[in-house]
C-alpha cells in the first residue's frame, strides 16, 4: 500500500463542493471514481479543505492510498485520463509516508478572492469572479482588513452551519490589492471557519463602498455575532490557492 500526495486544480462551478454528497457531483467523488477506473480499487480520497459549491481551487491537496504497484507519474496521467471531461486536473503526484495526512499535516491554507470592479457585466468571467459595478476603494478595504489579523473569536464571520469546535482562529494575513479593474483579496491562516473568507469579503465590500469604516469592522469582530457582520460574498470568486506543509513531511 502506497500513499500518494495529490495537488489538484478544479473549476467548482458545476460541483456541490469538494466533499462527497448525495445531492450532486463532488470533486472528491470524481477523483475516487478515477482511481477505481485506473486500478479497480475502492478508495477514500482525503482532502486538505472542504471547498463549497461553486468554489474553485488552484492548489487543493489530497492524499490517497493505492495498493497497485505503480509510480507517481503513472498515477497522475492515469487519473487525468479517467477524470476527462471533468474540469479537474491532477497537477502533481508524489509518494509520501503513511504519516502524511492532507488535512491534519497542513500548516496553513491560502485563499484568493477575485472581484471585478467595473460598470459592465462579466461575460467570460461570470463564474470566476464577483462582479461589483459600484466603485470600491481597495486601499481603505486593505486598511480595514488589518483589524482582523491575529487570534480572535471570529463568530461574526462564521456560518451558522459551521462544524468547527471553536470559533477562535488565527488569521496570518489578509491583503487587498487592485490591478486595474480587478481587486484581489488574499487570506492565509492555519485553518478557516465555514464561509469565513466569503464573510470577510462581504464585510469589506461595505468598507469599499464607504458604507462602513475601519472602526465598524473592529466593532463587528468584537461583537462575536454573525448578525453584526456583512453579507456572505458569492462562491464564484473564491479559490483555494495553496496548502503548506513542513518541508520534511513531503
Amino acid at each position: 500500500m502506497t500513499r500518494y500526495y495529490l495537488k489538484i486544480e478544479y473549476d467548482g462551478t458545476d460541483f456541490v463542493g469538494w466533499q462527497r454528497q448525495d445531492n450532486g457531483p463532488s470533486i472528491q467523488e470524481e477523483i475516487e471514481k478515477a482511481v477505481t477506473g485506473f486500478c479497480g480499487e475502492t478508495v477514500v480520497v482525503q482532502g486538505a479543505g472542504r471547498t463549497d459549491a461553486g468554489v474553485h481551487a488552484l492548489g487543493q491537496v489530497a492524499h490517497v492510498d493505492i495498493e497497485r504497484d505503480t509510480d507517481s507519474d503513472t498515477v497522475r496521467d492515469a487519473l487525468n485520463a479517467h477524470l476527462r471531461p471533468n474540469p479537474i486536473s491532477i497537477l502533481e503526484v508524489s509518494q509520501v509516508s503513511q504519516d502524511f495526512h492532507a488535512r491534519f499535516s497542513a500548516q496553513s491554507r491560502s485563499y484568493l478572492y477575485r472581484i471585478v470592479n467595473r460598470r459592465a457585466p462579466l461575460a467570460t468571467e461570470r463564474h470566476f469572479a464577483w462582479h461589483i459595478g459600484i466603485p470600491l476603494d481597495a486601499d481603505t478595504m486593505h486598511q480595514a482588513a488589518q483589524r482582523l489579523i491575529g487570534k480572535h473569536d471570529f463568530s461574526t464571520f462564521r456560518a451558522s452551519i459551521c462544524q468547527a469546535k471553536s470559533p477562535v482562529k488565527t488569521l496570518t494575513s489578509l491583503d487587498i490589492t487592485r490591478r486595474g479593474e480587478e481587486i484581489e483579496i488574499q487570506a492565509t491562516a492555519p485553518s478557516f471557519l465555514h464561509h469565513q473568507v466569503r464573510n470577510f469579503v462581504g464585510t469589506l465590500k461595505l468598507v469599499g463602498e464607504g458604507k462602513w469604516t475601519t472602526e465598524d469592522v473592529g466593532d463587528a469582530l468584537a461583537a462575536c455575532d454573525r448578525t453584526k457582520g456583512g453579507p456572505t460574498a458569492p462562491p464564484e470568486g473564491l479559490y483555494l490557492t495553496e496548502v503548506s506543509y513542513p518541508p520534511n513531511i513531503l
